[in-house]
This record gives C-alpha cells, structure tokens and sequence, in this order.
C-alpha cells in the first residue's frame, strides 16, 4: 500500500446504553455489565485529524451579561407537578416522565396540556403565545378524544395528531408553531432515516435528539412519555436519560387511587421532592395534603395500630402501621407484610422475641399499612414493633400517639433524618405525644401542641406508648427490660 493511501475507518463495537466501545463483538459491556447491548457500528479511522474551527455565530459574553428571563420557570397549571419540576417548565427542557403501563402517564400529561392551552389563550402577559400539540402514537385521535372529554380537558388551544413518523411529528410542530409539545410516547416514533423499529436502541436515541435539538433552537418545552422494562427502570438506552433535562418517574399501585411523581434527574430543581395526585374515573387531580389517605380514621383506639411520619423526598407522610398477632396452627408460623419491607420487619420481630422476651414463635404475623402506602424508610422501625406489641398484648396505644425511628439489634432506638418536619405534620394532624430518638431530640424545637418523648430502647418506648401522660423510666445500662403485661 502507498504510504500516502488514504487510511479507512476500521469497523468498531459500540454499546447503546453507556457508549463503551470494542475491537470485537461481545455479549456483555464491559462498562455497564448490560448484555445484548453492543452493536456493530464504525470507529475513527487511524489517522483522523481534528476538525477545523470555524467562527462562531455568537460572541462569548459575561455570565452577568446573559438574559435569564427567557429561562425562568413557568407553571404547567398543575401546582404538583410544578413542585417536582421546582416551580414549572423551563423554556426549551425536555422532561420524560416514565412509569408503568395504566399508571396514568396521558391522564396527567393530557390535563397538563390542557391547563397550558387555557393558559396560551388567555391574556399575553399570562404566558408565552401559540397552542399546545399533543401527539400520540399509542392511540388513535378519537380515543385520546374521549379520554379529554372525561377528565375535562376539552379546549381549542390544544391541537391532537396522531402521528408515528418523525418527519410529519415535526411537520406540525413547523405549521402550528405550539408554546409546549407533548408525545406520547418517544418508543413509538420512528425516524425513516435510521433503521430499525420503533423503541429500538438507535431509534429511540434518533427521535429522543432530533425532538431536543427543535426544543433548543426554538425555545419549546417538550413533554416526552416512555415505557419501562420489567425490572422498573426506563426502556430505551441509557443515554436518553442523559440526553434529556428532567427524567420523572410515576409511580402507584393499580389497586390504589394515590399516585406519585417523583424528579430522579433534574437540572432546574431539587431531586428530593414528591407530588401526590389521585386518579379516578373523572381525571387525576393533585393532592396537596394526601394525609387522610394513609389514616385508617378510626374514631376509638384498636389493639395492633401505631402512626408513624415517613419521609417522601422532603414532604412528610403519616402512615398507620398496623399489625395482627394470632395463634398459628402450622409448625412455621407465617410472617406477611403489606407495603413494607418484609425483611426489616423480620428483624424487628426478632429484636422483639431477643431483648424483650415476646414470644412470637408459635404465632402468626401480619403487618400492613393503611391505603396501599409504601414506608420502608428504617424510621417505621419503632411503629411496626409498637404495632406487633400492642396486638400481642391486647392493649391499644392511645389515638395521640405517634412514633418514629430505627431499631437497631441490640433493641436500641437509633436517630433518623428529618424529625423536625415529621413532627410538625404530627402537630398538624393533631397529635399530642411523639416518642423519637433519645440521640438529638435535645437539638429539637418545640413544637406547639406536641409533646415530645425521647426514648433510647424499645423498653423506654412501650412504656412510653401506653403511658403517655408518666415519666419514662430508663432501663438499666447493658441491656433492655421487658415492659409489664402478660405473655404474647
């Protein structure tokens, strides 16, 4: 060959989920461990020069210099989602909401659109001009019609296509010029240039930038849905996840009205907060205080219940634990749990039988929490082993009672985060006694109306439950005492 022969690109691997590239095919990345996932594709040739510069459409400025107020936050009309996202929509984010089929992805995203096209209509200082598009590719434009009509979201401001190709997706965004895009979902456009189906790797990645690069240039918010694979986590490659600007995911039980948004990637706004919605056959609506749909509203106290305050990203949520204790006719006694993990309850009831002398091996336990809530946070500890006690013992721990913290195995109640804020929602909700971690509570603030009880043991603690208005008596050092009352 002539050493001035022009060097030929040689052929490369490359993996659709992290980039990771290889000399020969393998089955497995060897970057992220995904397997299936390494595609034939081309790398740089060997002699491959850096490309040449070019001038720059636009001068570099001051970051002082920089207008801000074309990239400030405007509401979507859905004061929930607006808490997750930090104040609303930023002009240009593409935001992907993912969860699981029939969890109410086009509900909300249907009445978010419908919300910003009556926001679109009204004065020009309300918002930024132009209609709103919703494209769908799952469904036809008459079901998604109907759907609009149920839950109220029937306006002229808000344009429907029903549309799978890319070309023609951004054929109605150049004819209608919208103020906010919606597709549903970017699985199943395809783009006609890049081969394979619709939801492949290439495709998605294809569709996923050519949908970005038009809310960049044109200043668009862009609402994308997406599917999740069977294991939870969104379908498609890994780098979509990178690509966008906000990755949401919504979650909820089928068999329950209560659903939650929650931001895992947020490049405006916070990743630890929490909108609660609930869905129903006339629509999904926000929930500002979902604290009634935890509660069991039990007028009288009942033996084998205790209120705790989880936390849900920063927002506090009361849930009742609550626990049956029966006789077992079967040589291993059964052990079920409801919306917690069953694996800290089985420690719990364990700390239970070793340092306070329950007995619990010849009965059969259940533990669940009230309206398909999901508190597997440590700091239910403490309410699942007052929940099991106060069902063992027969005795029902007053209504005003609420108990947070982690159970350690020595039978030792341990701090956990966020105390002040779970116990100003217990003052809100009106309770009047609190048992917390011994370790900080002197740190604490007074909260009016609320008692606080620091307890270092469980010992301490269910003394404490049943005694609400006595001093707690300390255990002696080295070990934790079992309370009075009779055998389980």
């Amino acid at each position: 060959m002539s050493p001035t022969a022009t060097k030929t690109a040689r052929p490369a691997f490359r993996c659709s989920d992290c980039g990771w590239t290889t000399a020969k095919w393998v089955g497995r990345c060897g970057e992220c461990q995904a397997w299936g996932t390494v595609e034939e594709g081309v790398g740089a040739s060997a002699g491959a020069r850096a490309p040449a510069a070019l001038a720059p459409s636009a001068p570099a400025r001051p970051i002082s210099d920089v207008d801000v107020e074309a990239a400030r936050a405007r509401s979507t009309g859905v004061g929930e989602l607006d808490r997750v996202l930090g104040g609303g929509i930023v002009p240009g984010a593409v935001v992907l909401l993912a969860g699981e089929p029939g969890v109410g992805k086009s509900t909300l995203l249907l009445d978010v659109a419908a919300k910003a096209a009556a926001v679109s209509a009204g004065p020009a200082d309300a918002g930024p001009g132009g209609p709103v598009l919703y494209v769908t590719g799952e469904e036809s434009a008459g079901q998604v019609r109907l759907r609009a009509e149920r839950i109220g979201a029937l306006t002229p401001h808000l344009l429907l296509a029903a549309e799978t190709d890319l070309a023609t997706l951004l054929g109605h965004v150049d004819n209608t010029g919208p103020s906010l895009l919606v597709v549903d979902s970017v699985q199943t456009i395809a783009d006609s240039t890049v081969d394979g189906a619709a939801g492949g790797t290439s495709q998605v990645r294809a569709v996923a930038s050519a949908l970005i690069h038009v809310a960049k240039t044109r200043g668009i918010p862009v609402l994308l849905v997406g599917h999740v694979t069977k294991d939870g986590s969104i379908a498609g490659p890994r780098v979509l996840e990178h690509l966008v600007d906000v990755v949401c995911q919504f979650e909820g039980d089928r068999h329950s009205r209560l659903r939650m948004v929650r931001a895992v990637k947020n490049r405006y706004g916070p990743t630890d907060e929490v909108g609660c919605f609930d869905l129903s056959d006339t629509g999904i609506t926000g929930l500002a205080d979902p604290s009634g749909l935890f509660l069991s509203g039990q007028r009288s106290a009942v033996p084998g219940t205790c209120v705790t305050v989880t936390l849900e990203g920063r927002r506090p949520m009361p849930t009742e634990i609550q626990a049956l204790v029966a006789p077992s006719p079967l040589g291993s006694p059964r052990r079920t749990t409801s919306g917690l993990d069953s694996s800290r309850v089985s420690m719990t009831l364990a700390v239970l039988q070793s340092r306070l002398g329950v007995s619990l091996a010849n009965a059969d336990v259940y533990v669940s929490t009230v309206g398909g809530a999901r508190a597997v946070e440590p700091a239910v500890d403490l309410a699942v082993a007052l929940a099991v006690l106060s069902s063992g013992e027969g005795k029902a721990i007053d209504q005003g009672v609420v108990a947070m913290g982690e159970v350690g195995l020595t039978g030792e109640v341990r701090s956990t985060v966020g105390v002040q804020r779970r116990l100003a929602e217990a003052a809100r909700l009106g309770f009047t006694h609190a048992l917390v971690p011994a370790h900080g509570a002197a740190d604490l603030k007074p909260v009016p109306g609320l008692i606080v009880r620091p307890v270092s043991n469980l010992h301490e603690a269910a003394l404490a439950a049943w005694r609400v208005g006595e001093p707690v008596s300390r255990a002696e050092p080295g070990g934790v005492s079992r309370p009075t009352g009779r055998e389980v």
